[in-house]
């Protein structure tokens, strides 16, 4: 015998109890399936700071998360590809050295968002740019840097002299002398984004040229700096607790603020293509300083108080990091 059709607020009723009875149920169905291609291993500054964030919201349930780090330049089209087609509704990813067989991806898949690291502009309609515009804590690192040198010499190791270290090593130069107007620099690109050994090799040689504090854009650098007892500045991640004795300070980034703009893009069909760098600042939680912690004690006291003066007059709008996005040059004689 079948059953008398119910009334539909009766329905209504019962699938609203249904969603208060199996909330897993329902955040299940709403889950946003997420794919993110990395060319480094995840524990790589830069990117580790993207996986972070995408695996916190995976925690929250929010997204479906699914990642593929080590991809070589050659197959990152390939990777996309697969990706957008196996139903991925936000792709995130670097497209600094894959730029044109990205934005090609893009264009192929309208209807998937895609989210990637990029030195060009947004790309209508489903193409947004974000990098790690943390050049505000790294002027104040410049700072602590400036007041922590004995030897007035600082060298500076990066990967590749594109616009996202330029500006960062500009704004850490700029702030190491605001504290020490005759601070000298040497600068050095080791051509990597990931190369430990040959980071550490230019590192020890501009210990040998007499520079006590070290600029450790990448991998490799704090190590050179452990072993010939001088000082390092961190980027990007704060390494401290692996080097307590050797890392100062370091510029942080957050990725949490883009991811989750994105996210809730997504979800709301609202996505569009935009520059998400701006999410990075410290205004809206993108970017700091890290606490000195067992530094807290070393740094002069003076410098601490220019330090924390200069970051209450960012953070108010008073004070405005220089954006200099061309190769930095050493200024050793």
């Amino acid at each position: 015998m079948p059953f008398p059709a119910l009334p539909r607020r009766h329905l209504m009723a019962l699938a609203a109890a249904l969603a208060v009875a199996a909330p897993g149920f329902a955040q299940a169905q709403a889950k946003l399936k997420v794919a993110a291609i990395y060319t480094v291993p995840f524990e790589q500054q830069w990117v580790s700071r993207i996986h972070k964030a995408l695996k916190a919201a995976e925690a929250r349930g929010e997204i479906e998360y699914k990642a593929s780090e080590n991809v070589a330049n050659a197959d990152y089209e390939r990777v996309m590809r697969e990706y957008a087609t196996g139903g991925n509704q936000l792709i995130v990813g670097e497209a600094f050295a894959v730029e044109t067989a990205a934005r090609k991806v893009a264009k192929d898949f309208p209807k998937t968002s895609f989210l990637l690291g990029s030195s060009g502009k947004p790309q209508a309609p489903n193409f947004s740019v974000f990098d790690n515009y943390i050049q505000e804590p790294a002027y104040l690192s410049g700072m602590i840097a400036g007041g922590m040198t004995k030897s007035g010499k600082i060298g500076m190791v990066g990967g590749f002299p594109i616009p996202e270290v330029n500006r960062l090593m500009h704004a850490f130069m700029a702030g190491a002398k605001e504290t020490n107007p005759k601070v000298e620099f040497t600068v050095t690109f080791i051509n990597s984004w990931f190369d430990p050994p040959k980071a550490k090799e230019a590192a020890f040689a501009m210990i040998d040229k007499g520079a006590d504090v070290l600029y450790a854009e990448r991998f490799g650098v704090s190590d050179a700096a452990k072993e010939r007892k001088v000082l390092a500045i961190g980027n990007v991640i704060d390494t401290q607790a692996d080097y307590p004795d050797t890392v100062v300070a370091s510029a942080l980034w957050h990725m949490e603020p883009s991811i989750d703009a994105a996210i809730k893009a997504v979800k709301a069909g609202a996505f569009k293509a935009e520059d998400y760098g701006p999410y990075s600042m410290m205004k809206h939680k993108g970017s700091s300083l890290a606490p000195l912690g067992t530094f807290e004690k070393k740094v002069p006291a003076d410098i601490v108080a220019k330090v924390k003066a200069k970051e209450a007059d960012i953070l108010a709008g008073k004070f405005t990091v220089k954006v200099d996005d061309t190769q930095p040059k050493s200024t050793t004689k």
